[in-house]
């Protein structure tokens, strides 16, 4: 009853009386009543005011109290670690993000995101003590039974790394493990633009390119937890090779670093003034370099954006007719290079699916942009202790007790 009770006052992330937790839930007053009176007693929810008088008495509104402790939230990407401290109701309190090679191997980065929460948690005058738990997402496939990463083709060194019991031996705290798109499928689906949507796809753009999949408010994982991919699906049989060992995926002719070389040969071939001056000074190209080139002008550097955006487009417009979903969002970092990129994908889309399909389908760029790896780690971590915790146990004293 006490794990009811708390998801139904994350789900709704406002005040509720024990009234309506009771309604909501099948259960008479009373009963709320006792196992909502011992989770306040135990400092994880608390009162938040009183509901507008009628003519009755007012009746108490509860909820889960931020003094209950932390969350911690790890986004681990191919180049990039990205460490939040939120509430249990996924409020990010606290966030720090560092470029960082996951090349480096799973020791050190582990050893880095532990660092990087003590540093969050002692500026909030609180220690991994305060942890109840943690979520990290990684860029690669994951086997749910053991939080084992299994062939991430972004992640040499990872393979079959126990990434669950090895941070957890860090923290000393329970830690969840999932790829890094589902955390940000659950993060959106949770707090952003996808809020309670039954059906959606989100897709994340970056230096990989893969998809979190909603159905009927479920993720959907699939047999062994590598649902969704779609930058490994095979676009261009005669393409260039993939990270994967594959030939011609999404992935290898659309994600950031497929951007920045075509970027780079247009330059080169004089087809792209703007971005052959960035070169020039650079060095060297990124997705981001592309796109401001492409915003400011340049036709080599839109055709660029214009056929790599063109082509995610056409892999969705599969998986529309598949789906069928209500919403598609989509995120991750070089989704934010520029209009240009989600328009040509929302063209491809509508002209390569069906017209029932799409005629109410919306694709929208992530609410929470950035913060939706962060987000949906706490989700998901917060979501799944509570199915395992006890508030009697010593792990659920709140912060300062």
């Amino acid at each position: 009853m006490q794990a009811a009770i708390l998801r139904l006052l994350l789900a709704a992330a406002t005040p509720v009386t024990r009234s309506e937790l009771g309604l909501r839930l099948g259960v008479g007053r009373n009963t709320v009543g006792l196992e909502v009176r011992r989770l306040l007693d135990a400092g994880i929810l608390e009162a938040a005011g009183f509901t507008e008088s009628h003519g009755g008495r007012r009746s108490l509104l509860v909820r889960v109290s931020p003094a209950a402790g932390y969350v911690g939230a790890v986004d681990l990407g191919a180049t990039s670690i990205d460490v939040a401290i939120t509430t249990l109701a996924s409020e990010v309190v606290a966030q720090a993000a560092e470029d960082v090679d996951v090349a480096i191997g799973p020791r050190a980065i582990l050893d880095k995101a532990t660092t990087m929460l003590c540093e969050l948690l002692a500026g909030r005058g609180a220690d991994l003590a305060d942890l109840r738990a943690v979520g990290i997402g990684v860029p690669g496939p994951v086997a749910q039974a053991d939080g084992r990463v299994v062939a991430p083709p972004l992640m040499p060194g990872w393979n079959d790394f126990p990434v669950r019991d090895a941070l957890a031996e860090l923290v000393a705290c329970p830690v969840f493990v999932d790829n890094d798109v589902n955390l940000m499928a659950i993060g959106e689906h949770a707090r952003g633009v996808a809020r309670d949507v039954a059906d959606f796809v989100f897709v994340k753009v970056g230096t990989g390119i893969g998809t979190g999949l909603f159905v009927n408010s479920a993720l959907v994982r699939g047999a062994d937890g590598c649902a969704g991919d779609l930058g490994h699906v095979c676009v261009e049989p005669a393409g260039p090779t993939c990270s994967c060992g594959n030939v011609g995926c999404l992935e290898a002719v659309a994600a950031g670093p497929a951007i920045a070389r075509a970027g780079e040969e247009a330059a080169r071939a004089g087809r792209a003034r703007l971005l052959a001056a960035t070169l020039e000074r650079k060095g060297a190209l990124d997705a981001r370099d592309v796109g401001d080139a492409a915003g400011h002008g340049d036709l080599g550097a839109l055709t660029v954006v214009r056929e790599a955006a063109g082509r995610i487009g056409a892999a969705l417009a599969t998986m529309v007719s598949l789906l069928n979903p209500s919403v598609i969002v989509i995120g991750g970092g070089v989704s934010r290079i520029g209009h240009v990129f989600l328009a040509e994908i929302r063209t491809a889309v509508y002209a390569r699916s069906l017209p029932l399909a799409t005629r109410n389908l919306p694709i929208v760029p992530s609410a929470l942009a950035a913060d939706a790896g962060v987000v949906g780690a706490s989700v998901l971590a917060t979501g799944l202790l509570i199915d395992v915790a006890d508030v009697r146990e010593e792990r659920w004293v709140p912060i300062g007790r």
